[in-house]
């Protein structure tokens, strides 16, 4: 082969290296804008659940102090349970919060730094 020729298919096998590169940044930021989306799906989700579950909470203590009040013990015990109940889906549902905004921060960081490449 001729130095020309040489450098004109090292040349194209460069180009064609990026073109593939290039097409593969574009894919993982395609997929990163949509794991962004996907967890702000998520946390507006969680946002619900979390507020859901205190209303739950509010309306059990109602009727435990309600029913304290008029003195149903068996009617106590069951809305004590229920409280209990509630509370731990509290729990569960402010903890996947707590990591979907994780997983927000994690993907905004990572389609930042595609973005900047």
């Amino acid at each position: 082969m001729k130095p020309l020729t040489t450098a004109a298919v090292v040349a194209a096998a460069v180009a064609l290296s990026v073109g593939v590169a290039g097409a593969q940044k574009g894919q993982e930021m395609r997929q990163n804008r949509q794991d962004v989306r996907q967890d702000r799906r998520e946390l507006r989700q969680d946002n619900r659940d979390v507020r859901q579950d205190r209303r739950e909470l509010a309306g059990d203590r109602r009727e435990l102090r309600s029913d304290r009040q008029v003195g149903r013990i068996d009617e106590v015990r069951q809305d004590r349970a229920a409280l209990r109940g509630d509370r731990r889906e509290l729990r569960e549902d402010v903890r996947d919060r707590r990591d979907d905004r994780r997983d927000l921060r994690q993907d905004r960081r990572e389609l930042a730094r595609d973005v900047r490449q």
